[in-house]
C-alpha cells in the first residue's frame, strides 16, 4: 500500500518548515479579523464581512472533513458522532437566528420560518 502524498510531504518537512507553517497559519487567523476590524473600508487591505464568513465556513467544513478522514480513513470506523455534533451546531445556530427575529409577532424578515 502506498503512503499518501500529503503524508510523505509532511513527514519530509524540517523543523523550520513546521515553524513556518505554524507562523503562516497563526498570522492568517490573526491578521484577517484584524484587517476587517481596524482597516477602513476604503482601503484595499480591508477584508470584507463576506470573506470572513466564507473563511469560517471553509474552516468548519475542513475540520469535519479532517475528522471524518482520520476516523474513517485510517481507523476504518464509520462514526456518525461527527455528523451529530455538526448537525447540532447547525440546529443551534438556526434557533439563535429565530430568537434574533424579534418578539412582536411580526417577523418582517427575509429569513425563512423553518423552526
Amino acid at each position: 500500500m502506498r503512503t499518501p502524498f500529503i503524508i510523505r510531504l509532511l513527514s519530509a518537512m524540517s523543523r523550520t518548515g513546521w515553524i513556518a507553517l505554524a507562523a503562516f497559519a497563526a498570522l492568517t487567523l490573526i491578521v484577517m479579523p484584524a484587517l476587517h476590524l481596524w482597516v477602513p473600508e476604503s482601503s484595499p487591505f480591508h477584508v470584507s464581512t463576506y470573506v470572513i464568513t466564507l473563511s469560517g465556513k471553509i474552516l468548519c467544513y475542513a475540520i469535519v472533513a479532517l475528522a471524518m478522514d482520520l476516523i474513517w480513513g485510517y481507523a476504518g470506523i464509520l462514526s456518525l458522532g461527527h455528523g451529530l455534533f455538526f448537525a447540532l451546531g447547525g440546529y443551534v445556530f438556526g434557533m439563535y437566528l429565530m430568537r434574533q427575529i424579534g418578539t412582536d409577532g411580526s417577523y418582517q424578515s427575509l429569513l425563512p420560518d423553518f423552526m
